[in-house]
């Protein structure tokens, strides 16, 4: 396993990490723990979670899940769970302010059976509260233990810019990490976001490196979707909008042809690409099975020669063509 340090922190966190989104629902409490088990043993060291997780019918069940799994072993596990969303009915009960935030990080310990998490992170923005407010708040609860490093999540790259100014100026603990979307099909990072955590030293944990599923080669354009990620009740309806599209399926037609050269799979390949970016501190990895973990364990040891490179960069020109406009030249740049 190749472990990266967290921007400019001391942490040292698995390039692969292991994402809990579908437990409680697709993936049960044993199989759940189980698939932490393994992902350990395997030297996977960031678990990740959110106190929304797995659906708004079963809040905090992949919390509760993880804490049974990490008894014992908690020490050794970088534990990151994700603050903001909707929690019950009443109008404090969502968002990033002082009441809401210091009543779930105390619901989120309980669940977890930790007394600190090694890395919070607001889950999405909340445009109702200031941003120094919740920077505030996630500083008091560094100085008071119950977190070791904050983050933020779905954040534009001027958003993450004016946190860091905030905690700056007024002497804040500094978000160490963002956690946006990327993939082979979703590259716009590359514009702005990834340039700006380079140079300000952020570390970059990526979801949706297999673009729900899309970069598994499982479906087929014209034909209903496999069961996974584009059939499920809840979050079916938002995957089909992101990557369900006919330019997607001819641009997986042709990287799945690059991956067959070069003898891997296509999921095992796409991670590979997302990891051979020197920005990116770690990819998180959905799994709901040993052999999908297997699987993607295994890309952690696939090289990507230039010429590979140079293909999944013609490809991405070719389905996502350059348009003119400010703060891109059409130039891709590595990082």
């Amino acid at each position: 396993m190749q472990y990266r340090k967290m921007g400019k922190t001391g942490l040292k966190v698995s390039s692969i990490s292991l994402g809990t989104l579908t437990f409680g629902t697709q993936v049960g409490e044993t199989d759940g723990i189980n698939l932490i088990k393994s992902a350990l043993a395997a030297g996977i060291n960031l678990v990740e979670t959110a106190n929304g997780y797995p659906t708004p019918n079963l809040l905090g069940r992949s919390e509760e899940i993880i804490g049974k799994a990490l008894r014992g072993v908690r020490h050794s596990v970088v534990l990151t769970t994700k603050v903001e969303s909707r929690m019950g009915p009443g109008p404090n009960d969502e968002g990033l302010s002082r009441k809401h935030i210091m009543k779930e990080i105390e619901d989120s310990l309980k669940r977890l059976q930790t007394d600190y998490i090694d890395l919070y992170l607001c889950h999405f923005p909340d445009y109702d509260t200031p941003l120094e407010e919740t920077l505030r708040v996630f500083d008091d609860l560094v100085h008071q233990g119950k977190v070791r490093y904050i983050g933020i999540s779905n954040f534009t790259a001027w958003q993450l810019c004016k946190a860091l100014w905030i905690s700056d100026i007024r002497n804040l603990v500094r978000c160490e990490c963002i956690e946006p979307p990327y993939n082979l099909l979703a590259r716009d990072i590359e514009v702005e976001l990834l340039p700006l955590c380079a140079y300000e030293g952020v570390g970059v944990i990526v979801y949706n490196p297999l673009a729900g599923e899309m970069l598994t080669g499982m479906h087929k354009f014209g034909q209903p979707p496999a069961d996974g990620r584009f059939t499920d009740a809840l979050m079916g309806k938002a995957y089909l909008e992101r990557y369900w599209s006919e330019i997607n399926f001819k641009a997986v037609e042709k990287l799945h042809k690059v991956a067959k050269e070069h003898g891997c799979s296509l999921p095992q390949f796409a991670l590979a690409w997302v990891l051979s970016n020197e920005t990116i501190t770690s990819a998180l990895t959905g799994v709901i099975s040993l052999k999908q973990l297997e699987e993607n364990l295994a890309a952690t040891e696939i090289k990507l020669s230039q010429e590979e490179l140079q293909t999944c960069d013609e490809v991405w020109q070719m389905f996502r063509p350059p348009r003119y406009f400010y703060a891109r030249d059409g130039k891709i740049r590595k990082f």
